[in-house]
Formats: structure tokens, sequence, C-alpha cells
């Protein structure tokens, strides 16, 4: 059966308009998570906790830091600089590879040495978190916009963050399962499919293969996170006359957020193992 050109030129228009609006609304809540992240590494640059453990001190926080109110004034300021500038075509570039490199930095250098342990929550949290939004950062440009070495690297940097936190589900499963609200049925059976899916949108990246589906699938999953999971306990603090703000569900939040916009920023530019070999990759919006 022969299928009129003009039915399939529609489909592929209407295909290419539907990933342009997805990307594009993913950039902004990346930019807009970013920001956010930004601006309570300011409020909170002369808030202190034990976040890491009774020997540190830090400003609570993720991508946690050390707790001297001048640096988190500076990595306030550039976080929201960079997630400011990701809105533009023309500081695209700039922006993702200098907030990459930040939230790279933060990651090995504050939290690295203080959790070796490669397979704690601490480390996938602390660490990975970090790393995985700083990838999906340098992925941003594409292909085009910044050397094929680091895109290769942070395609592999968040192909190993998805499969950690999918093999942590495994480990926690238990714990995990106990934040899925009552109203959900079945929370050991998402907790177990959410794993699955993590490790398997690793791979997805890793090998280069159905990495638009990996990007779209892992949005879709922190997109249900974030409004089941993070916000209502946000929420729940306005709700409360005088009940005090709580910096580690913003940053959740704000954490969750960025994930989720990330991923979906990149559906548009993102192509298979054959085409990447082949140097092919589109031109963006």
């Amino acid at each position: 059966m022969n299928i009129p050109r003009d039915k399939i030129v529609n489909q592929l228009e209407n295909s290419v308009t539907w990933l342009i609006m997805l990307g594009r609304f993913g950039r902004l809540l990346f930019s807009l998570a970013i920001i956010g992240i930004g601006v309570e590494t300011l409020i909170c640059s002369y808030v202190s906790s034990h976040s890491l453990g009774p020997h540190y001190k830090v400003v609570p926080v993720i991508p946690w830091l050390p707790a001297i109110p001048s640096l988190a004034y500076l990595v306030g300021a550039i976080l929201i600089l960079c997630g400011a500038s990701l809105l533009f075509q023309r500081t695209l570039v700039v922006s993702s590879i200098t907030l990459g490199f930040l939230m790279l930095l933060c990651g090995l250098v504050f939290d690295v040495p203080r959790r070796p342990n490669l397979m704690s929550a601490e480390w996938r949290t602390n660490v990975l978190e970090p790393i995985a939004i700083g990838s999906l950062a340098w992925l941003a440009p594409g292909l085009d916009g910044i050397p094929r070495w680091l895109y290769r690297m942070s395609r592999y940097l968040l192909a190993f963050a998805l499969i950690v936190f999918g093999i942590a589900h495994f480990q926690v499963l238990t714990f995990i399962a106990s934040l899925v609200p009552g109203w959900i049925p079945w929370p050991r059976f998402w907790t177990v499919f959410f794993g699955v899916a993590f490790i398997s949108a690793g791979v997805s990246f890793a090998t280069g293969c159905l990495q638009r589906w990996a990007a779209l699938g892992v949005g879709l999953m922190f997109a249900l996170w974030t409004v089941t999971i993070h916000v209502p306990p946000v929420l729940n603090f306005f709700r409360t006359p005088g009940a005090p703000q709580d910096p580690d569900k913003w940053s959740d939040v704000f954490i969750v957020a960025a994930l989720w916009g990330g991923s979906w920023a990149l559906a548009r530019d993102l192509r298979d193992r054959k085409d990447l070999s082949l140097g092919a990759d589109s031109n963006r919006a």
C-alpha cells in the first residue's frame, strides 16, 4: 500500500513541530530551575547544615558548597547568569559549558572526597545529581555547539548517572516505595519499573541507540515525580502559617525540574548511533 507523499510530509512536519515545542519548553524549564538553584544558594548563603555528615558544614542547597558565604554568593550568581543565558541562542554555548563545568566541579571537588562509597544513597544524590545536570547542560547546544569529545563524555556521564539511579531503586526499594503517595497503587511495582527504566535509558545513552526515546522517557519520569512527590511538600509549607521553609525540599524541586526540563530539551537534537557516525545532526531552532 502506497502512502501519499503529502501525507508523509505532513506527518514529518507535525513531528518536528511537536519536538520543537517540547524542546523549547524543556529549555525554559531547565533555565528556570537553574535560576531557582542560584537564587536559593544566595538566600541560604549564611545558613549552614550538616547534610554531608557531622564533620562537614555546608550550605543546604544542592550542589553542596562549604559554608562560606562569599563562595555561595559567587556560585549563586554564576548559576543565575548561566540559567538566564541558556534562554538565548547567542549565549547558549558559553553558558552551557560554564554550567556543566561548575556542576561537575561541585560534585567532584566538594562531595566525592567525603562520599567515597560509589553506591551509597548520599553519593547518588550529592554527586550524581549535579553531574547529571551538568551533562544535560553540555548536551544542550547539540553536536555542532561543543567539541565532539565533550559531547561524548557528557553522554557517558549521563548514562552512568542514570544507571546508578536505577540500581539504587533496587538497593533501597522499600524506602523509595515509601515516597510514593498513598493514593497511587502498587508503590513497589512502580519503584521497580522506574529502576528498570533508568537503567534502560542509561544503556541507551551509552550505546547511542534510541536516545530520543530515552530522553523523552526520563523527562516524563521526572515530570511525574515533580508534581506527585516534590511539589506537594513545598506547597504544604504555605498552607501552614508560620511553618519554616525547608531548603532541602526546595532544592529537591529545582533539581528534579532541571532533570525534567533538561531531558526534554534534548529530544529534538538527539540522534541514534548510526546518525552520529555519519556526523549528522539537526539545526537548532
